[in-house]
């Protein structure tokens, strides 16, 4: 009886977290990939980075947040991986992809927060507009964090320009710095849109920028390690 080839053995061994962009912007989704390159571990954990078919061009309101959580069951139903990664910074579908899945499934802004509370007593938020503040704000509140959160500050720009090697850095790195005079300590970027520009922020604002992505990848990796 022949055995496997070895490569075929490699690949089975190797652990596979799928991080699905419930947008459909290619340059939104380029991003959270190359952010979360320095996470993976050759040949024994891999990111695969997708957008969900048929996504929004970014999660704005609650329709569109509702809108996506049925058929990211779909895809997390019928694509097999160790643990999964919702890559939007307000957690849409979460609840509901969680019984679609008995794998590991992991929401950003919850995964963010978590990490500002350990590096902070009181941090803020850069949302992407002015709807999400709700959304982000329930999340808070089913965390018992909502009183941690010093203040929010929407930039309410275009996803394709957050995702702009420069057109947003200047609005994002001058709301950090107002966000560090309102009393933050840790500042979370709000959209994974932003997730380039988590470097010259945190330089700017001269306290922990954390990029929820890369938080949700560090909580992925744990899960799949044992």
């Amino acid at each position: 009886m022949r055995g496997r080839p070895p490569g075929a053995m490699l690949r089975a061994m190797v652990k596979r977290i799928l991080v699905i962009n419930p947008n459909s912007s290619v340059s939104c989704t380029r991003g959270i990939a190359d952010s979360l390159q320095p996470f993976a571990l050759p040949g024994q954990v891999a990111f695969e980075t997708i957008s969900l078919p048929g996504g929004p061009p970014a999660i704005i309101d609650w329709r569109d947040w509702y809108g996506v959580a049925e058929p990211l069951c779909r895809l997390v139903e019928t694509t097999p991986a160790d643990a999964y990664v919702l890559a939007c910074v307000s957690d849409p579908g979460l609840e509901a992809v969680r019984i679609a899945t008995d794998k590991p499934v992991f929401g950003p802004f919850r995964c963010a927060v978590a990490s500002a509370l350990t590096r902070a007593e009181r941090f803020g938020v850069i949302a992407f507009v002015d709807a999400s503040k709700p959304r982000q704000r329930r999340a808070l509140q089913a965390m018992g964090a909502e009183g941690r959160l010093a203040a929010s500050i929407a930039l309410n720009l275009p996803m394709e320009t957050l995702t702009d090697p420069t057109a947003a850095r200047a609005a994002l790195c001058d709301t950090a710095r107002e966000l560090v005079r309102q009393g933050s300590e840790a500042v979370i970027l709000g959209c994974a849109g932003m997730a380039g520009h988590r470097k010259a922020v945190e330089d700017a604002a001269g306290v922990p920028v954390i990029e929820p992505c890369q938080a949700a990848a560090v909580q992925a990796l744990l899960s799949v390690a044992a």
